[in-house]
């Protein structure tokens, strides 16, 4: 049985001390889940586990390296997290793990299990790939050596759930060392030496030609040696994050770590076969820019959102065709404008200070600074409204129609024409471009264009 390591978000910061990380209800993340931590790791050692328990004071990209440096075949991980949303009334737990990887995905299952059996009164949010995190994928289940995964035991921004993580702390603590028990006993190291283990061989499938040279299967994680990455026209000798291992004298890369190369990656269980595609319909070149053509459908888009909301056309059936109108018009890419909004309104649930009937799908101001964001009287008002705000940060060219957007006058016009230059200006999250980003790869991925 191998050992439990166990790290507590929000870890350090810049400069020393501990990143306090999301704050409500007259606490920090960094509090509640070290307080959590040291109640799991007790539970834990009780039941005759070996427990590593991560400093609190490290950072994120640290936190790895400290796990990886004493891991060994057997081990596993675990970084558990408070999240934080706008509205108070979003709640419940979630565990991800690296997309792709069905090992671990069982494994996510047992853990959230285990704390959802103790505390049946948390919500479910379920076991999801770290593609649907907000910053589409997750350092901590992408580069640690070790199978790991990604815990959010609840929402500190929702009383009832800060509520219960503080008056039955030790049933979150049960919980979790009961899914974690489950998941350390179903772990089967490779075998082989510790020097020299065996991994099973997987085969290759690289833009629908397969290949004789086979790739290896490490931790449920498919990897493929690193001269076919070179079919794929990739160049990774400046890419330091990608993982490398060597294996009989030959150098393998982590097969999925390619989608940030634009590759779409796949897995076939059934044929033990990765297959990867870069043949893209959407010119990477174009990715960003927000003056630019969309490349979807208005039924993709329509089954993109109701796919993360049921009933998110209930109320706004027409809102795809609205966004490829109102952004063709002015030439932005309404692919870009259409994940803006799913980012701000949480694919129209919205939530936080505004509500839906206020038309407003952008977080946009209104004039003078008010409370109250502003409001539109209708749900194509809106959109253009939306539309013409991207078009002032990232255009200088004027507008075609008449200004709807209460804001348009006070902004700086062309500043912003590629997604990552709206962090800190659209919104004050420095990663709210690379948010944006990363919820346009998973409408082209289910789209089919990436």
């Amino acid at each position: 049985m191998g050992r439990i390591f166990i790290s507590a978000a929000h870890g350090g910061k810049e400069g020393g001390g501990i990143d306090p990380g999301a704050i409500a209800g007259d606490t920090t993340e960094a509090r509640e889940m070290i307080l959590l931590r040291d109640l799991i790791v007790t539970e834990l050692r009780a039941r005759i586990f070996e427990v590593l328990s991560v400093p609190d004071d490290l950072s994120a990209a640290q936190t790895i390296a400290w796990i990886n440096s004493r891991s060994r075949r057997g081990d596993i991980a675990l970084e558990i997290e408070s999240d934080a949303a706008n509205s108070p009334s979003v709640r419940g737990a979630s565990v991800f793990y690296i997309t792709n990887n069905n090992e671990r995905k069982s494994n996510a299952e047992l853990l959230l299990m285990g704390l959802l059996r103790r505390v049946p009164q948390l919500p479910n949010r379920g076991v999801k790939p770290d593609t649907d995190s907000g910053l589409g994928s997750l350092a901590f289940c992408r580069r640690t050596t070790l199978p790991s995964l990604s815990m959010q035991v609840g929402f500190l921004s929702s009383p009832e759930d800060r509520a219960l993580l503080q008056t039955r702390r030790r049933d979150f603590a049960l919980g979790i060392s009961d899914g974690l028990a489950s998941w350390s006993r179903v772990i089967d190291p490779s075998p082989g030496t510790p020097e020299e283990p065996t991994y099973m061989a997987i085969n290759i499938n690289i833009n629908g030609q397969n290949y004789l040279e086979q790739g290896v299967l490490i931790n449920g994680n498919a990897y493929i040696p690193i001269d076919l990455v070179d079919r794929l026209r990739i160049d990774l000798s400046k890419a330091s994050n990608v993982r490398r291992i060597t294996y009989r004298k030959i150098v393998y890369v982590k097969a999925i770590e390619l989608r940030d190369f634009n590759v779409a990656v796949s897995w076939d269980a059934a044929t033990l076969t990765v297959s990867l595609r870069s043949n893209l319909v959407v010119c990477p070149g174009q990715l960003d820019r927000v003056m630019s053509n969309g490349n979807t459908s208005e039924v993709q888009l329509q089954l993109f959102l109701r796919n993360n909301h049921e009933n998110a056309l209930v109320k706004f059936p027409d809102i795809p065709k609205l966004y490829r109108e109102e952004a063709g018009i002015e030439g932005v890419n309404y692919d870009i404008a259409f994940c803006q909004m799913s980012v701000e309104t949480g694919f129209l649930r919205f939530g936080g200070s505004i509500r839906p009937e206020q038309n407003n799908f952008a977080g946009l101001g209104a004039i003078g600074g008010g409370v109250e964001a502003a409001s539109f009287e209708s749900a194509r008002i809106g959109v253009r409204a939306h539309i013409q705000h991207l078009k002032a940060y990232a255009s200088l060219e004027p507008l075609v129609q008449e200004v709807v957007d209460p804001r348009f006058r006070f902004v700086t016009r062309g500043v912003a024409p590629l997604i990552e230059q709206l962090s800190g200006r659209w919104a004050a999250d420095v990663n709210y471009g690379a948010k944006i980003t990363a919820m346009l790869k998973r409408l082209y991925e289910s789209a089919g264009l990436l």
